[in-house]
């Protein structure tokens, strides 16, 4: 039997002729013919493409394509008033409002800080800023009602603790103020936490000493006790060993200096046998004790009764009780 061709698998291969494929007749077929350049779109495209390559390598590093921006002036700074060279005249504000009794200089920043000090009808909120030595300077409500919230305590202070900042081995008698000390009353405020916030001594009572310390969160109160131009007297009972005549008498009324400064008149007379009574108009530092050095005595014992008119009074010792409304030094 002849052989028969066999039939390949698959479709048939597609051959074109070379007259097909280069009759300008023939249609390209979409989208596959009609993408390609010919020679010499190709040529001249690379042409361009090096001479774009060659620009950019002769450019020098950091010259910008496009115009430079010229940057804008920065604004002008206002500077404060000091700093141009003029200086405001008159007072501190702050000064003015501590020397009028209306705050402490430092509760005066914090106001003038926030917005609460008007001068002239006009608030201030610039601190150092200065005014007129006349000028009216009035607090607003909200100042007011925070100075109502300042408490002023009264101590019965022990002998052993300092009055002052604390010392190596010594206790602040501020550390006495806690609830359990309080001598209370049935109007007597509640004590809180916030009541020790800024709570400073305003006078010193020595270690060795005992009866009333004043202890303020108010400026004014403080001014008022231990200020240069205080006039608030303080009546002491001291306990006294030796002899004092009628000369060493009138020394302690008038006519002592301590560290080359005369001391201010005082009225010093006897209680008893061996009990002085000295009232003072200043508190300079163990004065009570250097007077009487001066003139042959020693103490034994001393022990503050009175501030102004804000008397001791029964209070016990080592307690303590808010200042209250009806009582001023």
């Amino acid at each position: 039997m002849a052989d028969t061709p066999r039939k390949p698998l698959g479709l048939p291969a597609r051959t074109r002729s070379a007259e097909a494929t280069t009759s300008p007749d023939r249609r390209p077929v979409r989208g596959v013919a009609s993408k390609r350049k010919s020679a010499a779109e190709i040529a001249l495209a690379n042409e361009a493409y090096a001479a774009k390559a060659r620009s950019l390598q002769d450019k020098p590093r950091g010259t910008p394509s496009r115009a430079p921006v010229v940057p804008k002036a920065p604004a002008a700074v206002r500077k404060p008033a000091a700093a141009r060279g003029t200086v405001q005249s008159g007072v501190r504000i702050s000064k003015l409002m501590a020397e009028r009794g209306l705050c402490s200089r430092r509760d005066a920043d914090g106001f003038i800080e926030r917005g609460w000090v008007f001068v002239d009808g006009l608030r201030v909120g610039e601190l150092g800023t200065r005014a007129d030595p006349s000028a009216t300077i009035t607090l607003s409500r909200e100042a007011q009602i925070e100075q109502t919230w300042q408490m002023t305590i009264l101590l019965h202070k022990p002998v052993g603790y300092v009055s002052g900042q604390p010392e190596p081995g010594f206790t602040p008698a501020v550390t006495l103020i806690q609830p359990e000390n309080q001598c209370t009353t049935p109007d007597t405020p509640v004590f809180h936490p916030r009541h020790l916030k800024g709570l400073a001594p305003a006078g010193r009572l020595d270690i060795d000493s005992t009866g009333l310390l004043v202890l303020t969160q108010d400026g004014r109160v403080a001014r008022q006790l231990i200020g240069e131009d205080s006039e608030v007297d303080k009546e002491y009972l001291v306990r006294v060993e030796g002899s004092l005549d009628t000369t060493g008498l009138a020394l302690l009324n008038h006519g002592l200096s301590l560290d080359d400064r005369k001391l201010k008149a005082a009225k010093v007379e006897w209680l008893n046998a061996d009990q002085l009574r000295f009232v003072l108009r200043e508190g300079r530092k163990r004065q009570i004790r250097r007077m009487c050095g001066l003139v042959g005595l020693r103490v034994v014992g001393l022990k503050r009764v009175r501030i102004g008119g804000v008397k001791l009074g029964d209070l016990p010792l080592g307690q303590w009780r808010f200042l209250r409304p009806d009582e001023r030094f």
